[in-house]
Order: structure tokens, then C-alpha cells, then sequence
């Protein structure tokens, strides 16, 4: 099939509104930031759109466009990328391009044909359902006794689950054939302990032990009244600081949530020196890089006191995971819960591959703590890994 017919052909498709999902892949540059896009019909305010999700190396972002200005944003998706997979109703179509746009069509007509479900807003499917009664959540206050959610712990709800979810892409991380190792710092009230524990032991029956550790002595003695009355014989919460736990010599996953400052840093350093294969870290206050910030090209936005927390709080977490990219870590920050909820939105989620970063990778990130005047706690912490 020529190039020009492949288009067309797509194209009439696409526009008669039988699209279900495409992935687009494949980019033909090296240097392409963006890794995969991802297509899917919506329909807002009445009106018949196509959504598109960018997925960058760390990050997504959307773009909602109507259905007549999709061809020419088709066009320079097909300029920079050489593979697409396209579900339609009543079709599958595979698309090969090489360099010179030769064109190879693969189409499998569908046995049964797919629905649409073109609401923007679809009802969430979580990976806890919100009709099942899960006797943690029950025993937290988060479900009642008949399984359904609170109304005013909905949003805690939503963040265990997403919580969940972050979990659940660890697992081919995980080891398989001995007991996987996990430390909580700072659990608090460990509803996301409670649910890490009953995911991964209860629904997945993975052989795991959980150590949730905290300062509050109060805090502790209910968690582990709670993690007895429901027999979960793996999970233990104790009292102590992360500088002062020395129990282990290696971990598989480290979890720290909302961990203050250094704290954050402290536990990532030693989820480092533990080898952990997964580190997922929501990051609380961030002072260091606050009281360091002496950049005057940044004045502009340091001398309001607000901007320059948030600037502070955002090069922080940027430095973290750049810190653990340069120690052989797959590392990505994500969206933890939307912002509406909290402002402390953002996650940490590293995963242990060996990769070597490269010398320019070095170099960028030397170049922008010299520019922030900046000395990173968790770069001295790590500095025999670098």
C-alpha cells in the first residue's frame, strides 16, 4: 500500500467515528522527547473530540482536539513516528513504516464488534472495588460494614487505590522466589501500609514481610492492634527513626510517604545503600534547597516568598530523582493524586535497573546544582555511588 492510500484509508476511519484506542510508537528520532502517544475518542460538552496522550520519559500530558483538525495533527504524527496499532470497532489495523515510508498493512477483522464509551469522566475501575468490603479499609473507617465507601474518606479511598496501582506496576520488579522485603518510613496511620500489605499478600498471595516504621509511639500501638485483630501475621509496625534503623542489610521495596525535608532523603539514600529494587516516595516539606538558593539570574522569582518555595520544592524533587538516575535507577515523577485533593501531589517512583548514566546525563546535573548554588543532602549521602 502506498503512503498516500495508507492515510486516506486511516483517515476515513477515523473520521466516520469508529476509534476505540490507538498506539502510536516507534519514534523516528533518537532525540524524539516524546517516547509513545495514545489516542482515544471523548466527548465533551457534546462535541465529538480525539484525546491525546503524550508519554514523555517521566511524564504524560493531554491534548483534546475536535475531530476536523485531526487530520493535520495525523500528519505530524505520522512524521514522527513509524508504528501504530489501531483498535476500531469492527477492525484491528497494524501499520509498519520504514524510513522511506513504505507502508506495511496488517487488518484483522473483529468476531464481535467493540463498544465506545466516549464519556471523559468514565466510571474509575480500581484495582480495590469500591462495592467489595475489604476488612482493612472496614477496620480504618474508610468502608462500612457492608462494603461501601464513606463519603467523606472518598478521597482516601481514591488515593489508596492509586497507591495500588503504583504497586501493582512494581511487581515484575519484585523477586519471585524468596520472601520480598519491604520497609514503610514515616507509616503514620499506614492506611497505605495496611493496603500494600493486603494487595500484595492478599490478593496476589505473595510470600512478604512489611515493616512500617514511625515516631509516634501512640500511632505504632494502634497500628499493630489493628494489623493483629486482622491476622496479618507479616506486617509489624515499630517506633524509631530512619537514621537509627539498622535491622537489615537488604531490602526489595522502600516506600517513605510524606517524610519531612532530609527525611525523605535519608530514607532514599538507605533504600539506595539496601540495593531495593523499588523505591516509591511521596516527598512532604522541602527546606534545604530553600535556605541554599542563591542564583541571581532566579531573582525574578525567588524574591516573592511563595514562588520561591514551590521553585524550591519542584528543584528538589528534580534533584532526587536525577540523584537516583545516576545510581543505575529507572526513575519517574508522577501524579500521586490529583491536585484538587493536595498540593502534595507528587511521586517518586524509581526502579532498579544498573543502567549507567551517560557522561552528558552527569554533566547537566552538575550544571544545575552549580547554578542553584545548591549542596543536595542526598547527593553527599550517595556520594560513593556516584
Amino acid at each position: 500500500m502506498e503512503y498516500v492510500n495508507m492515510k486516506e484509508e486511516l483517515l476515513n476511519r477515523i473520521l466516520s467515528k469508529k476509534l476505540v484506542s490507538a498506539t502510536v510508537s516507534q519514534p523516528r528520532q533518537k532525540s524524539n522527547d516524546i517516547k509513545r502517544i495514545k489516542l482515544k475518542p471523548v466527548e465533551l460538552k457534546g462535541v465529538y473530540h480525539i484525546q491525546i496522550e503524550y508519554q514523555y520519559e517521566r511524564i504524560l500530558r493531554h491534548e483534546n482536539i475536535i475531530l476536523q483538525e485531526f487530520p493535520n495533527k495525523l500528519e505530524i504524527i505520522l512524521q514522527d513516528f513509524r508504528q501504530i496499532h489501531v483498535q476500531f470497532i469492527d477492525e484491528t489495523i497494524q501499520i509498519q513504516l520504514s524510513k522511506k515510508n513504505k507502508v506495511l498493512w496488517k487488518i484483522e477483522k473483529s468476531t464481535s464488534p467493540k463498544q465506545l464509551n466516549l464519556s471523559h469522566n468514565r466510571k474509575k475501575q480500581y484495582l480495590l472495588d469500591d462495592t467489595t468490603p475489604y476488612p482493612f479499609l472496614i477496620r480504618l473507617g474508610v468502608q462500612t460494614e457492608e462494603g461501601k465507601v464513606k463519603k467523606q474518606k472518598y478521597d482516601k479511598f481514591r488515593q489508596i487505590n492509586r497507591f495500588v496501582e503504583f504497586i501493582d506496576d512494581s511487581l515484575s520488579y519484585l523477586p519471585k522466589n524468596r520472601q520480598i522485603r519491604i520497609i514503610d518510613f514515616g507509616s503514620g496511620k499506614s492506611y497505605l501500609t495496611f493496603a500494600l500489605y493486603h494487595y500484595l499478600k492478599i490478593e496476589k498471595g505473595l510470600n512478604i514481610k512489611v515493616t512500617g516504621l514511625d515516631l509516634k509511639k501512640e500511632v505504632i500501638e494502634e497500628c499493630n492492634r489493628i494489623a493483629q485483630d486482622l491476622q496479618y501475621e507479616d506486617l509489624e509496625f515499630l517506633v524509631g527513626d530512619i537514621n537509627d534503623y539498622n535491622d537489615e542489610t537488604a531490602v526489595d521495596m522502600v516506600v517513605t510517604l510524606h517524610a519531612c525535608d532530609v527525611a525523605t532523603d535519608m530514607a532514599l539514600a538507605r533504600a539506595v545503600k539496601w540495593g531495593a529494587k523499588v523505591i516509591l516516595s511521596v516527598p512532604c516539606c522541602q527546606h534545604e534547597l530553600n535556605r541554599q538558593l542563591n542564583s541571581p539570574a532566579l531573582e525574578v522569582m525567588t524574591q516573592h516568598g511563595l514562588i520561591k518555595e514551590r521553585f524550591a520544592s519542584l528543584a528538589t524533587d528534580s534533584i532526587r530523582a536525577e540523584l537516583l538516575s545516576l545510581v543505575g535507577y529507572d526513575t519517574q515523577i508522577l501524579e500521586f493524586i490529583d491536585i484538587e485533593h493536595t498540593p502534595k501531589n507528587i511521586l517518586i517512583r524509581a526502579y532498579y535497573t544498573g543502567k549507567q548514566p551517560s557522561i552528558e546525563q552527569r554533566k547537566n546535573y552538575d550544571a544545575f546544582v552549580q547554578f542553584l548554588s545548591a549542596k543536595p543532602f542526598l547527593q553527599n549521602e550517595l556520594k560513593d555511588y556516584l
